[in-house]
């Protein structure tokens, strides 16, 4: 015998029924799970939570978190990255300074936390992966589909990062930094490297018009000596790390070091995530927090650096008329959508891991504050360098200042160079940068690994299956990354960055996903209006013993779909050719291959809408009907989902105010 709960908080007895017995649940479907004995029909509808198949005894258990910190440093492993380091800051003073904060904080409480929120409660309501999990709704599984192509292709490019990292980590090794002195084989006759060679270059007389010493504007193939000097570090980054060619029709040949950089880095990625949660809980408590160590010295080191005041003023002086440009509330939208790592279903396959009765609605919110927090306090750091680095050339703010890869690999070498003992820095930088990539490359590998594993867990989930099936998808990946590795690489990275996983996909597939949870989930099975967000909220209240606050169901239903359907359309009416470095355009047939990958995935929806219908028996009404009827799984006892004597009486004994009863911020 177990207790279950009615919506209206009326505890019943229940007894199970044989397997195969029908329920009495709507549209015909048989599920093995509890039947009361007084309640009405509707009523066994919304008490029925376990369908059939059930879990087979020799099918080894799903794995859970070991320790309670374990899922929110994986959360902010994964999520709090590059992203947060060098394109927060860049898009604050891009668009207006401490102006930005406005748009970005709007879009965070309307679309961000709303919508990470439902991801990582779905996956520990479903224990499933970003795949299987929308099982809650059949009618809408393409976005599950959707969701394994972007983080795949994001697998693919996102570790060329940390390739390019391990390269500059070796380098550091050594007295001198390379890129911090011209002279060298892969340097120009235009090569700045010291700021005494800067302000003797602003007082040649080698040209009429003034000079602009940039780091991050130049293309490697400028004809105009005499009007750009180029800075050492710059032309590290071109000549040496890249080798970089003249577009994306010139591949180049294949660079050595950057193939055992990339190598090196899948296979540490292997090694954190081969032996599943409970090996990568461990990993991410090292690499989730030493980056915090490292940033917090360079923040100390920063702030006391000359000119560390005119950095912090450009960056966080408020321009308010910059509000007017829709640019910025489109940035501030898709920043969001970056940061929190949304609808890649890799926050689907961690929350899965979780136990069913864990607090994921504070989870939630502490991770909300660790994610922002960083992001600003990221942009302190840059920009108090960036200040000294303009104080010293004596140029702007924004002549230094640069988004991707060339704030990481161009901005910050050159600031080491100015800092004593600067190898020891470029070491503990690099080694940040690292560690940053590496978290958020092996969730997401974890993410897409963890959604196969649900598709075929007789397989999967049996001996040393999960291994070999990792080194597979390890070593694919990697043959597909070569094609970073060729001195035309860079430009096939930023293709993929600007398409594959851009905001436009992240967008649609929020969208989807909102409406889904607001809308459709339950309406096959509903009692009276217990659907969607409302019959979400009671799946909600069964695991952490609450209904959170109203604004969060507010958002799924009608805020979080009007604002990423706006910023989507928007980003179609603003669309422009994508370019690399300000200077060089992609060709149409470039422009085409990143539309196919970013309809990879997007494609993926529609598409499962009608595959469901043809494939579903019965009239369109009976399909339709079967489609928004959730299939629930049925879990095992130590994952808290079977004990439903201990959900309805922390249900009946918990909160019993109007403000416990919407749930508290904790």
């Amino acid at each position: 015998m177990s207790l279950a709960v009615d919506p209206d908080g009326t505890v019943t007895e229940t007894s199970p029924l044989a397997p195969g017995e029908n329920n009495g649940s709507p549209g015909g479907v048989t599920m093995d799970g509890p039947a009361t004995k007084t309640a009405s029909k509707a009523d066994e509808a919304e008490l029925n939570r376990v369908a059939a198949p059930p879990v087979e005894d020799d099918l080894p258990e799903r794995e859970t978190w070991i320790g309670k910190l374990d899922f929110i440093l994986a959360l902010v492993g994964f999520s709090v990255g590059l992203g947060n380091v060098w394109r927060f800051p860049y898009l604050c003073y891009k668009n207006g300074g401490g102006a930005f904060l406005i748009p970005y904080f709007i879009f965070l409480l309307g679309a961000g936390i709303p919508t990470f929120f439902l991801e990582i409660a779905l996956g520990q309501f479903m224990s499933l992966g970003g795949l299987k999990a929308w099982n809650l709704c059949p009618l809408f599984s393409g976005i599950g589909m959707a969701s394994m192509v972007i983080v795949s292709f994001l697998n693919m490019y996102y570790v060329m990062v940390m390739g390019w990292a391990l390269h500059y980590f070796f380098a550091s090794f050594t007295s001198e930094l390379p890129w911090a002195t011209c002279g060298n084989w892969w340097n120009t006759d235009r090569c700045i490297a010291s700021d005494e060679e800067i302000k003797k270059a602003e007082n040649s007389t080698m040209n009429s018009t003034l000079l602009n010493v940039t780091m991050t504007t130049v293309a490697p193939n400028a004809t105009n000596e005499n009007a750009t000097r180029i800075a050492a570090s710059l032309e590290y980054w071109n000549n040496r790390v890249l080798q970089i060619s003249g577009g994306l029709d010139q591949p180049g040949s294949m660079q050595w070091e950057l193939i055992l950089c990339l190598l090196l880095a899948w296979i540490i990625v292997y090694f954190c995530i081969f032996k599943g949660v409970k090996s990568t809980g461990r990993v991410v408590y090292f690499t989730a927090l030493f980056p915090y160590v490292v940033l917090f010295i360079l923040l100390i080191r920063g702030v006391t650096l000359q000119g560390a005041d005119i950095g912090l003023e450009f960056y966080l002086k408020p321009n308010i008329t910059r509000l007017g440009d829709p640019q910025v509330w489109m940035d501030a939208g898709t920043q969001v959508f970056f940061s929190y790592s949304i609808g890649l279903g890799s926050l689907i396959a961690l929350g899965s891991y979780n136990k069913f009765n864990n607090n994921c609605h504070r989870d939630a919110v502490v991770f909300a504050c660790v994610n922002s927090g960083t992001s600003i306090l990221s942009g302190i750091v840059i920009f108090s360098f960036l200040g000294n680095m303009a104080l010293q050339q004596g140029v702007s703010v924004a002549d230094v200042a640069e988004s991707g890869p060339g704030l990481v690999f161009i901005v910050y070498p050159k600031a080491v160079t100015l800092m004593p003992l600067s190898p020891l820095w470029a070491i503990l930088f690099f080694f940040m940068v690292l560690l940053l990539g590496l978290d958020s490359e092996f969730c997401g590998v974890e993410g897409f690994v963890t959604s196969c594993q649900d598709m075929y867990p007789h397989i999967l989930r049996r001996g040393h299956n999960r291994e070999i099936f990792i080194a597979v998808v390890c070593f694919v990946k990697f043959l597909i990354g070569l094609a970073f590795c060729t001195q035309g690489g860079m430009y096939v990275f930023q293709l993929f960055d600007n398409y594959s996983a851009s905001g436009m996909t992240l967008l649609w597939v929020t969208f989807f996903q909102a409406i889904c949870i607001g809308w459709f989930y339950g309406l096959g099975d509903r009692v009276g209006w217990n659907f969607g967000s409302t019959k979400f909220y009671w799946d909600i209240k069964s695991m952490v013993g609450f209904r959170p606050i109203i604004w969060i169901k507010i958002c799924w239903m009608v805020v979080t779909p009007i604002m990423t359907m706006g910023i989507f359309i928007f980003s179609l009416v603003k669309y422009q050719r994508p370019t690399y470095n300000k200077t060089y355009t992609y060709p149409p047939w470039g422009e085409a291959i990143g539309w196919l990958m970013a309809l990879a995935s997007m494609v993926m929806i529609p598409i499962g809408f009608v595959y469901n219908i043809l494939t579903t028996k019965g009239t369109f009404s009976e399909r339709i009907h079967t489609l928004l009827t959730p299939i629930y799984t049925k879990r095992k006892e130590e994952n808290g989902a079977v004990g439903e004597e201990a959900n309805a009486i922390a249900m009946v004994d918990g909160p019993k105010t109007d403000h416990d009863k919407q749930g508290n911020m904790l």
